[in-house]
């Protein structure tokens, strides 16, 4: 499909430019509009043959990948961005004319391959593991795929609403680190094709950040030549500290997270970081003082995962609905659009192509037919007693609705979605109100765990299609094309997702001594088991942390983002908070604006690259650990320890002294 012809009232000389423009990452001026990079007024090939085909295939190919190594080490590479360099690779490769909006459609339709993957691996195979102490539960693949299916298409049609508010409305008010890196990709395609200097330089720039970061994560992670997480405990001096008063530092060396932290911004990422040395630094070594005996024995791991993680997930829960207090307006707007659409009503004025969705009115028949879909699936495939599945599809309903923006935040501000802890406590709630209407037992945890999946994989697919849209928005691709092929994306990859989790544990289970780790899913059930089987729950924790959360929002800190930061492992929040120094002062490097936005832009597109090549060489990783390389553990080692460290500066010291080599 070649490119249309321009309208009279676009000049000749309005060519399409080689790079994101200046204000793309910035809050605009009160009179100040935003152009794409494709203009608004023309038509572009978007959704070809080419474009859907690659796109699924990439689906497929990164869907059983994602599902591997996250059921292995709990960890799921975000997809996107390798498909972003995959997609500008072919098109350059086949030599395609204008391909970038064919290249957002490949990535969009691929990336449903990490989202659709997070939300089923980290709670469906929690059946598997409590089936070995209770043989009656059954798991099939209609289960696995049906649970997967409507959480993704529920997670799209519920986003949509809101798709203008958090990538136009919102515009440079929040740093999008993930979209960011892939914007940065996809645009690289224009400018290694641009005979001017300057975009030629931008993408060698962006090729050679990914190397380093790329080779850099691959070796540590393949090969451990040096160690991945530098710790305290690695210490004679600081295990004793640790053993005695609980207190650990740690700091994960990868590439990819350091330029994650440069994105953020030095804002958040103090937020985060302060969110998790509240935990580790303060709660831990409190409960390991003045806790129980059996608190006091374990290590300051150990005390994180049992007992001070939960009053991240509280504060989480609390932070979410805090932020659906706040975003009360906007979700009114969405509900009253889609009432006037059904009514008749019909938008003021022409929509430009760039900002065209899926009508309202079509959202919502759509959303009614998925919904009654989730019911009959509740009522014949799942719980057989019409009321309760209703209950169950209640909870679902509201849930899956009202956390959508909370996802879409947390991705919008670090690009981490806390899905795994806002699921915890849809499973908690959930388990609750089972109990209560008398579905308990291991009828009850099958009904919770299909019921989790359904919303983690909604929260999950609504925090990764934020993305997609705004790469998108920023391209001047079409929403309503995106919209359009994610739900055929979903579908192929939740077909595959099911199928490669029955193989997996066939060929390796989810119990014993060679099993999948499946860590998610092992807190899940762990959770799920005692509330079904008449045990205890940590109310106290979750109630600490709702209570932190509003304490927060009165004194002005953002709840979501200190939370976050209290859920997630200190190693990997200490680089957040590095890369956000680097930022910090790549930024104020120069007593001349000018200087210090450009070296600013330039750290970007560096760490964008570290991201990238991160992202690209950790599949790569999980595929030679596939094939039977065995992976040294040397953590605690000394040797390795220092290498980390000197390694970690050299990158550091990269990522600066490149920053600040723009002029």
């Amino acid at each position: 499909m070649k490119s249309e012809k321009l309208p009279k009232d676009i000049p000749a000389a309005d060519v399409d430019p080689i790079d994101l423009p200046e204000n793309a990452f910035v809050e605009l001026g009160e009179d100040e509009e935003y152009r794409p990079v494709m203009h608004p007024a023309r038509k572009y090939a978007e959704v070809t043959p080419y474009s859907v085909i690659t796109g699924l295939v990439l689906c497929i190919i990164f869907s059983a990948a994602a599902a591997y190594l996250g059921l292995k080490v709990g960890q799921v590479f975000e997809a996107a961005i390798p498909i972003a360099i995959i997609a500008v690779g072919l098109s350059g490769w086949l030599k395609k004319k204008d391909p970038l909006g064919q290249n957002v459609i490949i990535q969009s339709i691929g990336a449903c391959s990490g989202v659709i993957v997070a939300g089923t691996i980290f709670t469906l195979p929690a059946l598997y593991i409590l089936q070995s102490s209770h043989p009656e539960i059954t798991v099939n693949f209609l289960e696995v795929f049906l649970s997967s299916l409507f959480g993704g298409v529920l997670g799209i049609l519920f986003f949509i609403p809101f798709r203008k508010y958090f990538v136009k409305d919102m515009h440079g008010k929040y740093p999008f680190p993930e979209a960011t890196a892939t914007t940065q990709v996809l645009i690289s395609g224009q400018s290694a094709k641009a005979s001017e200097a300057e975009g030629g330089s931008q993408a060698k720039l962006l090729v050679a950040a990914s190397l380093i970061g790329g080779l850099y994560d691959y070796i540590v992670a393949t090969f451990g030549w040096w160690t991945e997480v530098v710790t305290t405990t690695a210490y004679s001096w600081g295990q004793a500290l640790a053993d005695k008063t609980k207190f650990v530092f740690s700091c994960n060396t990868g590439a990819a997270v350091l330029g994650l932290g440069y994105i953020v911004g030095l804002k958040y990422a103090f937020v985060i970081f302060a969110g998790s040395i509240f935990v580790w630094w303060f709660i831990i070594p409190l409960m390991g003082a003045y806790g129980s005996p059996e608190i006091a024995s374990m290590s300051a791991a150990q005390i994180f995962a049992d007992y001070a993680r939960m009053i991240g997930i509280g504060g989480i829960a609390m932070a979410g609905i805090i932020g659906i207090v706040k975003s009360r307006g906007i979700i009114g707007q969405a509900v009253g659009l889609a009432a006037r659409e059904l009514k008749g009503a019909q938008a003021q004025g022409s929509t430009p192509r760039w900002q065209t969705d899926i009508s309202m009115k079509h959202i919502a028949y759509f959303s009614g037919i998925a919904l009654i879909g989730v019911l009959l699936f509740f009522w014949f495939g799942v719980i057989h007693v019409f009321w309760q599945a209703l209950v169950a599809w209640i909870v679902v309903t509201i849930i899956a609705f009202l956390f959508t923006t909370v996802a879409a935040n947390a991705i919008a501000i670090v690009g981490s979605n806390p899905v795994s802890g806002m699921t915890l406590m849809t499973l908690i709630i959930a388990s609750g109100v089972f109990v209560a209407i008398g579905l308990n037992g291991t009828s009850g945890i099958v009904a919770a765990m299909v019921l989790g999946g359904v919303v983690c994989t909604a929260l999950s697919m609504a925090g990764g299609f934020v993305t997609d849209l705004k790469i998108g928005y920023w391209l001047g691709s079409t929403p309503k094309k995106q919209e359009t092929w994610k739900f055929l994306g979903t579908l192929v990859s939740a077909a595959t997702v099911g199928g490669v989790m029955l193989m997996l544990n066939k060929v390796y289970g989810f119990t014993g001594p060679d099993a999948m780790a499946a860590p998610q899913a092992n807190a899940m059930a762990k959770v799920i088991e005692p509330m079904m089987m008449g045990g205890a729950t940590p109310w106290t924790l979750y109630i600490i942390g709702a209570i932190l959360a509003l304490i927060l929002n009165w004194l002005g800190v953002p709840a979501l983002a200190f939370c976050l930061g209290m859920f997630l492992p200190l190693h990997l929040n200490t680089p957040m908070l590095v890369g956000g120094l680097v930022n910090h002062f790549v930024s104020h490097s120069s007593r001349n604006p000018e200087v210090c936005r450009a070296r600013t832009d330039r750290g970007t597109l560096i760490s964008s690259g570290l991201i990238a090549g991160g992202a690209l060489f950790g599949v790569f990783a999980a595929i030679t650990i596939f094939c039977g390389v065995k992976v040294p553990s040397n953590g605690g080692e000394f040797v390795p320890q220092i290498l980390g460290l000197v390694a970690y500066a050299a990158l550091i010291g990269y990522l600066y002294f490149a920053s600040r080599k723009a002029k």
